[in-house]
């Protein structure tokens, strides 16, 4: 049972790397925009972070769907699936970085940070097995 699990986790390499590329740049271009739109622009951590998300959510969708799990299928039913997590991901993310930061003083850059390695847990499973998982015809 064990060695089946190990085995079917090697199986899934080359599309974990190109999921964990995809993820890092995203955490890149976010943590960038929340700081420029912290620091210039002087907006809220929070609002900063509620401004970022819906532009760096799309690229990793048509990103992970074209170039990471090469997935066909029905663009629309995979959009919904896809926005349904982000949503929630969106609103543990705005909660996540209100409590950090505004309540409990947490950096703002190492609470994102740490909110954005706790969703690629999930977030990877989720995607393979149930966002662009291929429909039967």
């Amino acid at each position: 049972m064990l060695r089946n699990v190990i085995v079917h986790l090697w199986s899934m390499r080359k599309e974990f790397a190109k999921y964990f590329i995809i993820g890092l740049s995203a955490l890149f271009t976010d943590i960038g925009s929340l700081y420029i739109l912290k620091e210039y622009f002087h907006l809220s951590p929070t609002f900063a972070v509620v401004m970022n998300q819906p532009v760096i959510m799309a690229g990793v969708f048509f990103l992970n769907k074209h170039w990471s799990f090469k997935a066909g299928g029905v663009t629309h039913r995979q959009m919904v699936k896809f926005l349904s997590l982000a949503a929630f991901n969106y609103l543990f993310s705005v909660i996540w970085i209100y409590l950090l930061h505004d309540r409990f003083g947490v950096y703002y850059l190492y609470a994102r940070t740490l909110n954005i390695a706790l969703a690629v847990a999930w977030n990877f499973l989720l995607y393979k097995y149930w966002v662009y998982r291929s429909e039967p015809s």
